[in-house]
């Protein structure tokens, strides 16, 4: 396993950008582009380093998913979106980041090598990048996940330090609602298509977090949208449940990769 520190210029932000990458070092036919990757995202304090530093992502790659590509980006403060008052890190997560990354590997574009997993922020991320995608990804991990984001807006006090960057990022809490920011709206939209991806939520009950993801769990149930959810006791906001979670999600991946291509 290989293990890069990549800088590139991206056109979606107009500045130059980097990412951490995990990558297989078996020999691939370039043409054949076979790598399957996994997008790993951060959480709202931390960089595209938290991954390796904090968890051992690596030594989980290499014994449960051998084969796979790890794309681990930096986001900012940005909750993966086109900031209504800064920068367009949709785009860049969403279109920018993968051309780029094609370009410099040989990573596969099928939709059953493709995943998507992330903390926190990161399970947002996550969750939003494979419900206004799912096309493109065949499973999406959220761990400890902000889920509920319309709890943030509709609090939202703008003498708070906090609410004022939600609402530079956001907007309004009428503008968030039914946009692609907006989970809740996301799942309704491909609630009836035929292409819905596999969805993983893990979070603990101790954790600040977890009655968004509650919520949001309740929410997919009423839609009928399949969810293969974890509530573990006692947990909270940690690093050493997420470094269980990657674990359980990176076995789950493989075996739902090894299906689809049955």
């Amino acid at each position: 396993m290989a293990f890069l520190e990549v800088h590139f210029w991206s056109d979606a932000l107009n500045l130059a950008s980097s990412a951490y990458v995990l990558m297989p070092q078996a020999k691939v036919n370039a043409r054949e582009r076979e790598i399957p990757v996994l997008y790993l995202l951060h959480g709202y304090s931390d960089d595209h380093s938290i991954w390796m530093r904090r968890t051992a992502i690596e030594r989980h790659i290499e014994m449960l998913a051998p084969n796979f590509a790890v794309i681990m980006p930096a986001i900012d403060h940005s909750w993966y979106t086109d900031m209504k008052h800064g920068n367009r890190y949709w785009t860049y997560l969403s279109e920018d980041l993968p051309q780029i990354m094609s370009s410099l590997f040989p990573l596969s574009e099928k939709r059953e090598d493709t995943f998507v997993a992330g903390l926190s922020m990161g399970g947002y991320g996550a969750l939003k990048l494979a419900l206004n995608q799912p096309e493109r990804f065949l499973a999406c991990a959220s761990f400890s996940g902000a889920c509920d984001m319309g709890i943030q807006m509709n609090g939202l006090d703008l003498n708070d330090d906090f609410s004022r960057e939600i609402t530079d990022i956001f907007g309004t809490s009428s503008e968030f609602k039914g946009s692609e920011n907006d989970l809740f709206h996301q799942a309704g939209q491909i609630a009836h298509s035929k292409t819905i991806p596999n969805i993983y939520m893990a979070c603990g009950t101790k954790d600040f977090l977890y009655q968004g993801n509650l919520n949001f769990l309740e929410h997919l149930k009423k839609l009928q949208i399949p969810v293969k959810w974890e509530a573990t006791p006692g947990r909270g906001h940690t690093w050493d449940y997420w470094d269980e979670q990657i674990q359980v999600a990176l076995k789950w991946f493989t075996a739902l990769r090894l299906k689809a291509k049955e």
